[in-house]
């Protein structure tokens, strides 16, 4: 096997695939990355077992020749080590040649490296999967659907399904749900594109927040594709194969509340700001817990109480208030949160009492929607 190739491009190649490679895994030969030359251009494929990446760097893209290849063939090579050599090369021209007993050359100017490879054979095959329940969805509006909702996931291994977000594809719509039984997010997407019957798949949290780095913010197709095992991202050279998570996901549509006692219309923007701020004093206290109230008149007061750092309090102008009176706590880090998704938009805040779960939507539409569960404070 012996080509040349464009630095710059083999190290964006480079970036997107090493995101899946873990230096942790069971399996000696995933710490590489496998490199397969043909005249059409190079693939490259990194993963942990969970999350798979291969990209394809054409041989000529717009006329402009990035590949050269002499000879085609396939190889692995040490993720880490080959990622760090390509990034330091000299020169924009690299030529990789390898012998026998998988001898890989690196040339780039004056410099040459040469590392011990591994056999491709030895590499985990891709997953096959079909096309029959696949849809397509511009990437900038999945990297917002996974913002609104990834950071909802539960961290704690013991219920392994709630650290995935449950995708359910159901009368035309997407429905994107994540919760850890503290919280909840809520996303809603009308698609036109949806293949028949309705079916569900839980995908691990971590798998999302990957693919948002490599996707790009632009309005690009991508295709997504949902087997029972996997499911599949295809962006324009990218593939992204994740594993899904098993067991069956909880009912949530229960924990929403239908009826409320008090609704609050407030600018998202300024409550982020002030709960920002009042939990400047919580945070000394594990908890991290900020009181929020209704008060006579169009107003609610924020306020945090720290015994042995002090107290704050605001006042804070509503667009509206309606309903009966409120004094609820909440953990601080949750509210801002679930501000920060529904993002700067005039904020419907909708409670129940004050130990029952609230809602926070966005005064606009529904396709977001934000469930926390109060704080006791006596």
């Amino acid at each position: 096997m012996k080509f040349e190739i464009m630095r710059e491009r083999l190290v964006e190649g480079l970036n997107d695939v090493m995101k899946a490679v873990s230096s942790k895994t069971t399996i000696p030969i995933l710490t590489g990355i496998k490199m397969d030359v043909s005249s059409e251009g190079m693939r490259l494929t990194g993963s942990d077992s969970d999350i798979t990446i291969q990209t394809f760097i054409p041989a000529e893209e717009d006329g402009e020749q990035i590949i050269r290849v002499t000879e085609g063939g396939s190889i692995v090579l040490q993720a880490k080590v080959f990622g760090e050599i390509i990034r330091k090369l000299p020169t924009n021209e690299v030529e990789i040649e390898i012998t026998g007993n998988f001898q890989t050359h690196i040339r780039s100017g004056k410099s040459e490296f040469h590392l011990i490879g591994l056999d491709a054979l030895d590499y985990p095959q891709l997953p096959d999967i079909q096309d029959d329940r696949l849809f397509t969805i511009p990437a900038d509006l999945l990297k917002t659907i996974n913002r609104e909702t990834v950071f909802a996931v539960s961290s704690s291994e013991t219920r392994p399904v709630l650290t995935g977000v449950h995708w359910e594809v159901k009368e035309g719509e997407l429905v994107c749900v994540a919760t850890d039984s503290h919280r909840l997010a809520r996303r809603k997407t009308k698609l036109e594109t949806l293949p028949e019957g309705e079916y569900s798949v839980v995908i691990p949290g971590k798998s999302l927040t990957e693919l948002n780095k490599i996707l790009d913010d632009n309005s690009d197709p991508v295709e997504i594709v949902m087997t029972n095992q996997q499911v599949l991202f295809k962006s324009k050279h990218i593939l992204f194969f994740s594993r899904l998570l098993e067991g069956n996901y909880p009912d949530t549509s229960r924990l929403i509340p239908s009826e409320y006692k008090t609704e609050v219309t407030v600018n998202g923007r300024s409550l982020l700001q002030a709960i920002d701020r009042a939990s400047l004093l919580a945070r000394e206290e594990r908890n991290n817990v900020v009181r929020f109230s209704t008060t006579s008149g169009n107003e609610v007061e924020v306020s945090s109480n720290s015994p042995e750092v002090g107290k704050v309090e605001e006042q804070l102008l509503a667009q509206s208030i309606e309903g009966e009176e409120l004094k609820i706590s909440f953990s601080a880090k949750f509210m801002m949160d679930a501000l920060k998704a529904i993002d700067g938009q005039d904020v419907l805040i909708q409670f129940t009492g004050a130990m029952r779960p609230f809602i926070l939507k966005s005064a606009l539409d529904d396709s977001i929607l934000q469930l926390i569960l109060p704080v006791r404070t006596y």
